[in-house]
């Protein structure tokens, strides 16, 4: 699908020259969207019998081809992109979807998780405010904007997920690159005294109000921390890591020598993104190259997947989580995953 190209202040060059991501502008890019259906930036099919279609056309037009039997919905549900923070994101946070409906009129929230691809050595992130804040205290801090005063950060480092429920404030750069997943949704509240649009300032009145509102959204108590995932072997020399998991989205890590193709079995969409060399993709009759930081949105229908290694790549999709995640674990010798509690959300890892 097309691919939409974010210049915001806090981007470089990495997406292009670091993962060598072809077809976007020759400029400082923050964030490219990879498979989106947010309103006025949604993917189109660009090749096959559906080629010039929305992803909001093919969500509605084949949802059981392409989500899997007994699914039905409005709109594609999982958002992926690659993030370059070259500089540092501005502290923010997305409403949960309770907090979604009530406030923002919106049908869910927000809840994301990092892949972290490649960060600078000392690279950190600000996600969670620190145990024993009050109310009273985070909004004076941000009034201030005296972060390290009220947010946990916690050290970044390639390979290592973050699972980040709707409401935790958060942020993270200079110098790191990452792959996000979340749940199909732009909503935002921002506590900086300046737009990640141009870096232009925010005025007193504004700002206020951008405050109020990241207040009453806020989740106090969410305080998630960095995980390697858990991998298992399913051939040889080929590794499936679950890099997390939720009722939202999970995000799986396949690495594959020479030995034997990477060969994954599905019942839902997939969402495939290379982050290694340049790979042969089979699925049944079809085969395509894709290249380095590219993305194929494999229907459901599909079934199955070929790889010929060397291969390195991403699957994101929206799961069950008995059959998609707990039940391999459990067929690999390890447990059903190790469930964590946030905000009544359940992330497994």
């Amino acid at each position: 699908m097309t691919v939409t190209a974010k210049a915001l202040v806090f981007g470089g060059h990495s997406i292009a020259r670091r993962l060598g991501k072809r077809g976007i502008p020759d400029w400082s890019i923050a964030e490219t969207w990879e498979c989106s259906d947010v309103e006025g930036a949604g993917g189109v099919v660009t090749a096959g019998p559906l080629a010039g279609r929305t992803l909001r056309q093919v969500t509605l037009d084949h949802s059981q081809e392409l989500m899997g039997a007994g699914w039905s919905g409005e709109y594609f549900p999982v958002l992926t992109k690659f993030i370059d923070a070259a500089g540092t994101l501005p502290v923010h946070l997305h409403a949960d979807d309770e907090a979604a409906r009530r406030l923002e009129g919106q049908p869910n929230g927000k809840t994301e998780a990092w892949h972290i691809l490649d960060a600078a050595p000392g690279a950190t992130a600000l996600c969670g405010v620190k145990a024993g804040v009050t109310p009273e205290q985070l909004r004076a801090a941000l009034e201030a904007q005296d972060f390290d005063a009220v947010l946990r950060r916690l050290p970044v480092r390639a390979g290592e997920t973050l699972y980040v429920p709707g409401g935790t404030p958060h942020s993270f750069g200079p110098d790191t690159l990452i792959y996000e997943i979340e749940q199909t949704s732009d909503i935002q509240q921002h506590a900086m005294r300046w737009r990640m649009e141009d870096g232009s300032p925010v005025d007193a009145s504004e700002f206020g109000s951008n405050v109020d509102m990241l207040m009453r959204q806020v989740d106090l108590e969410s305080r998630p921390d960095f995980t390697p995932g858990r991998g298992i072997a399913v051939g040889d020399g080929v590794e499936r890591c679950f890099l997390c998991a939720s009722p939202y989205f999970a995000l799986e890590r396949w690495r594959a020598g020479t030995a034997e193709p990477l060969r994954h079995s599905f019942a839902t969409a997939q969402i495939l993104t290379n982050v290694g060399a340049r790979v042969r993709v089979r699925s049944g009759t079809w085969s395509e190259e894709l290249g380095r930081a590219e993305t194929l949105l494999l229907p459901a229908v599909c079934g199955e997947v070929e790889i010929a290694g060397p291969a390195d790549v991403l699957f994101g999709y929206l799961p069950d989580l008995d059959r998609d995640v707990r039940a391999p674990l459990r067929e690999a010798g390890g447990p059903g995953g190790v469930e964590r509690r946030a905000r009544g959300n359940t992330g497994v890892v």
